[in-house]
């Protein structure tokens, strides 16, 4: 028998072939952000047979140059440039599309990012502060940052005698959890499986709204959701049944979970094994008090929920990528007071919302939003009680798009 199969590394980044063939491409840059030029130059010195300032040739810009686009040149792989030719005719804005230099060059995995530095973590499990290549910065994507945690980076390592390395590309991503931040894509965990959204059934409370926006951001992403009910040891559970039945009727996953009196905790850490999960929620559910739980030693900080405003109080402030030790990864990421959806238009918001699915062809109108139009199926289902109610105002609220700061 042969040596048995190498495990594949966590990151399924593959080498390219040496002879892989290369194609310039022209990828689109940010707009300069200068200040406007003034429209004529008057701080040149002119000599005593010179002109006069007045009678002198001056010219003057119709655009200024922070509003002129820009693009350059740079060398990718001939299959990535193709594929992107095809598409859009650019390059994805989650990866780089640089060509790869494997004799100088180290896949990694993002852990942190910390201001202008990311910590990146090889197969061998080394790591390195890096800074981000400028072209990647330079680039015009619509995210708010170039590299997120959980991205499969290239990365150049210090040189001797140096501390801190260069991320040369960003891989596409496959699992996402997003939300819009400002009017800009906020990545909050890349390449994940699934996500852990955590919600209190007691201080703050259950905000079910909130939960079906994290739904619908997990089926936007392609992400698997688990619904966590945290804090049960402070509430009755049994008035909570229906939210557990609601739920898992509709295909999610839902757990009752107490990091004071380990319930729970046992199906979570299985959970946990099957590759890279990211937990996210409210500020103030209790995320780092269960991942203390699940792996003790982490001393995650941990924080009350405010007597004043009733919310909780913001314990995790950066994301980070942890390596369990029962196995698999679990992305920790802050707590958040305020989440919006992104990269999804009001016609598309049926698709995220499963119970939809089977009456949507019913409809009278084929591009009916199930909001006032007469003779929707959807609506009807509503009335029926064949959809939740609960559910169906979420729909509204994301397609008003309505803010729900989980109050």
């Amino acid at each position: 028998m042969g040596a048995p199969a190498r495990a594949r590394p966590i990151h399924h980044l593959r080498r390219p072939h040496v002879a892989n063939k290369k194609k310039k491409i022209r990828i689109e840059l940010k707009k300069n952000r200068q200040k406007r030029t003034r429209a004529n130059d008057f701080t040149r010195a002119f000599g005593d047979q010179a002109p006069a300032a007045a009678e002198s040739v001056s010219g003057e810009r119709v655009r200024p140059k922070g509003e002129m686009s820009r693009h350059r040149t740079i060398m990718a792989d001939a299959a990535e440039a193709s594929a992107a030719d095809a598409s859009t005719g650019a390059p994805d804005d989650s990866s780089s599309r640089r060509a790869v230099d494997q004799s100088a060059w180290l896949p990694g995995r993002v852990l942190r990012v910390h201001g202008l530095l990311s910590i990146v973590e090889t197969d061998d499990g080394r790591t390195f502060p890096c800074h981000v290549r400028r072209i990647l910065k330079s680039m015009a994507i619509d995210g708010r940052n170039v590299v997120a945690v959980g991205d499969r980076v290239w990365f150049r390592p210090p040189e001797a005698g140096g501390e801190e390395g260069f991320i040369e590309r960003v891989e596409t991503r496959e699992g996402v959890v997003t939300r819009s931040y400002r009017g800009r894509r906020h990545v909050l965990a890349a390449n994940v499986d699934s996500v852990f959204i955590v919600s209190a059934l007691a201080e703050p409370g259950l905000k079910l709204s909130l939960v079906d926006r994290y739904l619908a951001a997990a089926e936007i992403g392609r992400v698997r959701p688990i619904i966590i009910l945290n804090k049960a040891d402070l509430v009755d559970v049994s008035l909570y049944q229906w939210v557990v039945g609601l739920y898992t009727q509709l295909g999610y996953e839902t757990i009752v979970t107490s990091a004071a009196d380990g319930r729970g905790i046992d199906r979570l850490r299985e959970l946990l094994r099957q590759g890279v999960t990211a937990i996210s929620g409210q500020s103030g559910v209790g995320k780092s008090s269960l991942l203390n739980t699940i792996q003790p030693g982490l001393n995650l900080r941990v924080n009350e929920v405010s007597d004043w405003t009733s919310k909780g109080k913001h314990t995790t402030t950066t994301a980070e990528l942890i390596r369990l030790e029962g196995g698999g990864y679990v992305v920790d990421t802050p707590g958040l007071r305020q989440f919006e959806l992104w990269g999804v238009m009001p016609a598309e918001l049926e698709g995220c919302f499963v119970e939809f699915r089977p009456y949507i062809p019913l409809c009278r109108f084929p591009d009916c939003s199930h909001t006032h139009e007469h003779r929707c199926a959807v609506k009807d289902a509503v009335y029926w009680g064949w959809i939740h109610s609960g559910r169906y105002e979420s729909y509204l609220k994301l397609y008003h798009q309505k803010p729900d700061d989980g109050t």
